[in-house]
């Protein structure tokens, strides 16, 4: 007798724990510095509480940031640290370089990102960037419109009440897309309302 795929019993446990949706996909932001703090900002932060009320804050404070071009020229004239009222320099010093590494690239927009991270290479070559791992790319994705699944700690203990045994970033997110893909859900919904 072999194992029930891991993605049905993701599915079977997402049909018992949340119904049959619909999930709609989160969303994202337009701006472009919004994008990059996020995705930096979310890792170990509460989103709600924290991450979501400085991305609003750095948005009226810099609105001329809907572009990677013109946020790169906020970062080089004030602190976004002081701006954001972050005490850690690390996490600022991450969206910089994320900021820069995407302008060498000559990424400017959110659909310019959205479309440039179809690219696996582009992907990968993220993950240069201090700091920047697999679950921050896929979150970067998520912010820019991608419909995919950014695997975060809410994730790994729902596949585990589901009885999933995948403990591996990437395998487990396949779990998670192929979840969606089986119950109709689009990938990024589905991540947001476990």
């Amino acid at each position: 007798m072999t194992a029930p795929d891991p993605a049905l019993k993701l599915a079977s446990h997402v049909r018992a724990a949340l119904a049959d949706g619909p999930f709609p996909p989160a969303g994202g932001w337009t701006h472009m510095g919004a994008v990059l703090c996020d995705a930096v900002f979310q890792s170990g932060l509460r989103c709600e509480a924290v991450v979501r009320l400085r991305i609003v804050v750095l948005q009226a404070a810099w609105p001329d940031s809907h572009a990677v071009t013109g946020f790169r020229a906020r970062l080089a004239t004030e602190d976004l640290g002081t701006v954001l009222r972050l005490a850690n320099a690390r996490k600022p010093a991450m969206v910089t370089a994320l900021a820069e590494h995407l302008a060498l690239a000559e990424v400017d927009t959110r659909d310019h990102l959205r479309a440039w991270l179809e690219e696996e290479a582009h992907r990968s070559g993220l993950c240069a960037v201090h700091g920047v791992g697999a679950k921050t790319v896929d979150h970067l994705g998520s912010l820019a419109g991608r419909s995919g699944v950014a695997v975060d700690v809410h994730l790994r203990v729902f596949a585990r009440g589901a009885g999933v045994e995948v403990t591996e970033y990437a395998q487990l997110r396949e779990v998670y897309e192929q979840a969606a893909d089986h119950l109709g859900h689009d990938r990024g919904g589905l991540e947001h309302a476990v």
